[in-house]
C-alpha cells in the first residue's frame, strides 16, 4: 500500500486524517498517541469523519472498536 496523504482537521484529539479508497484504509494521526490505520472502513465513514463538526466524538462513536487497526511506527 502506498503512503496515505492526510489532511488536518479541527479537533483537540485528532491532528489529521487520510483515506485510501482502493484498500478502504483510514489513517488517523492523533495529537498525543501517533498514527493509526483502520481497515475495511467504508468511504462514507471517512467522508463523515472529514466533515463532522467533532471528529473526536465521531471517532469514538463510529470507528473506535469497530474496525481492525494497527499503530504505525513513528516517522522521523
Amino acid at each position: 500500500m502506498s503512503e496515505i496523504v492526510r489532511q488536518k482537521v479541527p479537533s483537540s484529539d485528532i491532528a489529521s486524517i487520510g483515506y485510501d479508497a482502493a484498500s478502504q484504509t483510514l489513517e488517523i494521526e492523533f495529537h498525543t498517541t501517533g498514527v493509526y490505520r483502520y481497515f475495511s472502513v467504508p468511504a462514507a465513514v471517512y467522508e463523515s469523519l472529514l466533515t463532522t463538526p467533532s471528529p473526536g466524538k465521531y471517532f469514538l462513536q463510529h470507528i473506535k472498536g469497530k474496525f481492525a487497526w494497527e499503530k504505525r511506527a513513528r516517522q522521523f
